[in-house]
């Protein structure tokens, strides 16, 4: 059974949010901790902490490649690999192009499951070791205008339901972690991805909605929005405990969509959604803030 204390963790898209508290904090529980992102100079204050610092872009096999080499040459294995880069593509999957969700995908799937690939010879080679997934409540639900994002979270979750089995035999655990809304810069960015289509848009009128709901959902002391540290706080518990649960449900208001979801026929949750998201009208009583130019959403990372 795996010692995760003095275990070498290795967290992705460590820069901000989730993935930056969680790295300090596996580093304060005792882990060998590798903090990494797409820039390394985002990381400058985890290197202040004791944390070791790479880049790594997980949408480039070659980066990859020099980012999980090196720690196994120096300590053998990753013990624990806490995959949590990723972002959210927004619009309707009309007006997304191809490359974007092809983009959203790179990302937050494919290059998830490689880092997977990578370290798993060494955990099994020495018979123990931890994968995090940072997947999300939006794998047990859709909403309008998040397609692209829900699809690959779904993803995430069919991935890790998979390897989960079929590596327990080498005593390696795969874990889900499946946070309701959390309040970081990756929120803050949503609206520059959304497709700039302009006011002839047929869904010009659901995107400027779709703007309102999300400064409504993560305006300060919004109801059930987490921040970072609650999700960091289940992260560390997973990676820690000696049998961890297969997902961990991070939010109360996650939970109450997924068991809604659950419960509801599909005609009464498209209702619901058509009211939270209406086409033909501007909804909430707040005109939503002038959208950025659209930029690469992989910098949210």
């Amino acid at each position: 059974m795996m010692t995760p204390q003095y275990g070498v963790a290795l967290v992705t898209g460590a820069s901000s949010g989730i993935g930056k508290v969680t790295a300090i904090a596996l580093h304060s529980a005792g882990f060998i901790t590798y903090a990494t992102a797409r820039n390394p100079q985002t990381l400058s204050d985890l290197a202040t902490k004791g944390c070791y610092v790479l880049q790594l872009d997980i949408t480039d096999e070659a980066s990859m490649l020099a980012a999980v080499r090196p720690i196994e040459a120096k300590h053998g294995a990753v013990s624990l690999l806490v995959n949590n880069a990723g972002y959210n593509q927004i619009g309707p999957l009309e007006e997304l192009t191809m490359e974007e969700i092809r983009r959203q995908f790179e990302t937050n799937v494919f290059g998830l499951l490689r880092m997977c690939q990578l370290v798993l010879p060494r955990m099994r080679s020495q018979g123990y070791g931890r994968i995090i997934n940072v997947g999300s409540i939006g794998g047990t639900f859709t909403t309008p205008g998040n397609g692209a994002y829900h699809a690959s979270k779904y993803a995430v979750e069919s991935f890790t339901d998979a390897l989960r089995c079929e590596v327990k035999p080498f005593g390696v655990d795969v874990v889900l972690i499946q946070p309701t809304g959390v309040r970081t810069p990756f929120v803050e960015k949503l609206s520059s991805s959304m497709p700039q289509t302009g006011d002839d848009s047929p869904y010009a009128t659901f995107k400027r909605n779709m703007e309102v709901q999300v400064q409504q959902m993560f305006a300060e002391n919004a109801w059930g929005i987490l921040t970072p540290d609650d999700v960091a706080k289940v992260i560390v518990q997973a990676a820690l405990v000696r049998r961890p649960q297969t997902r961990y449900k991070v939010g109360l208001g996650g939970k109450l969509f997924y068991w809604m979801r659950r419960l509801l026929p599909d005609r009464v949750w498209d209702a619901l959604m058509s009211r939270m998201f209406p086409m033909d009208k501007v909804s909430g009583s707040r005109k939503p803030q002038n959208v950025t130019q659209i930029r690469d959403p992989r910098a949210m990372n």
